[in-house]
């Protein structure tokens, strides 16, 4: 598990080096704060280094936000880290800005030879929400333009690269707009917005999007908030699909319980198994702010996916 003492840690995501060592990069602020609420509007990427997904070294940050005036100088929020073919390790990220109050996401990309030291790719952001298929700020439909938590990944035919994105429909009931944003590149630098996904179902978005062969199975894993879901009761959610590359089938979405996970990533074993790793949300009514432990699951199609050992009543570390 990782906590902090003097930060709350909250959505992550993970890389492998050529070591066997597994960094996470996650989202972080200060418990100085007070109010866990507060945490959004000064998040900074943090970063930890660990061999076996539990025990988790603190190194320096890997991003934060830009000086002023810049499209991402409040906050940089949840994104995904992956290797291009030229040797370098790619950091896609949300960035929201002071000039909207935050209200407009947007993604950003910085790159790395070593994930450590971390650049900014240029001045302004890399991808940005296409009105053609996406709504944009609109207070009367929804409380921010959703267009955050980039996952990208390579096409299976070696077709360029993915990226999923946290979005909604320019169309639709107000509560039921959240779609699979959809973008592809060549070399992971040029990217153009394509249609979403999927269409809008029982949900207001679709946050931290990832996708996953499972137990031989296509999987869409995503979460969902209690303002986010015309659903009751879970707030972690599985679509199987017939490829990576969708489309989705979101109203076909089951639950994967657990009591205080959220926004959990899958992340693959060395003998082709996988766990999911997120944050523990409330336990006791108090936000604890700190990554799980790995959760072993499994893939079935007549219960979906599941827990392979059930998960611990409670986890405050």
């Amino acid at each position: 598990m990782l906590r902090l003492p003097d930060h709350w840690v909250w959505d992550s995501w993970y890389a492998r080096d050529d070591n066997d060592r597994w960094h996470a990069f996650f989202l972080r602020a200060s418990r100085a704060l007070h109010d866990p609420h507060r945490r959004h509007r000064r998040a900074t990427i943090g970063h930890a280094v660990s061999t076996d997904l539990r025990t988790w070294q603190l190194v320096a940050d890997a991003l934060v936000p830009a000086d002023a005036p810049s499209w991402d100088d409040l906050a940089t929020w949840t994104g995904c880290t992956v290797r291009g073919p030229d040797g370098r390790w790619y950091l896609f990220y949300t960035g929201v800005g002071r000039a909207e109050d935050g209200l407009v996401q947007r993604i950003g990309l910085a790159v790395s030879d070593d994930l450590t030291t971390w650049h900014r790719h240029g001045t302004g952001p890399l991808v940005e929400a296409d009105p053609t298929w996406y709504e944009l700020l609109d207070r009367t439909l929804w409380y921010e333009q959703a267009w955050r938590d980039p996952w990208v990944f390579p096409d299976p035919g070696g077709d360029g690269w993915h990226m999923l994105i946290t979005a909604r429909a320019n169309t639709g009931l107000a509560g039921s707009r959240g779609v699979v944003g959809h973008a592809t590149s060549p070399d992971l630098v040029n990217w153009t917005v394509r249609p979403p996904l999927s269409t809008p179902s029982d949900f207001g978005h679709l946050e931290v999007p990832q996708v996953a062969v499972v137990d031989g199975q296509p999987l869409l894993l995503f979460s969902t908030d209690a303002a986010g879901t015309r659903r009751d009761g879970h707030r972690i959610w599985v679509a199987p699909g017939h490829d990576v590359r969708g489309p989705w089938d979101i109203g076909s979405a089951r639950p994967f319980p657990h009591p205080h996970l959220y926004a959990p990533r899958l992340v693959a074993g060395p003998a082709g198994d996988w766990s999911l790793i997120g944050f523990l949300d409330q336990v006791d009514g108090e936000f604890v702010g700190a990554l799980s432990d790995p959760v072993p699951v499994r893939y079935h199609p007549s219960t979906g996916l599941t827990a392979a050992t059930a998960p611990a009543a409670t986890a405050t570390g």
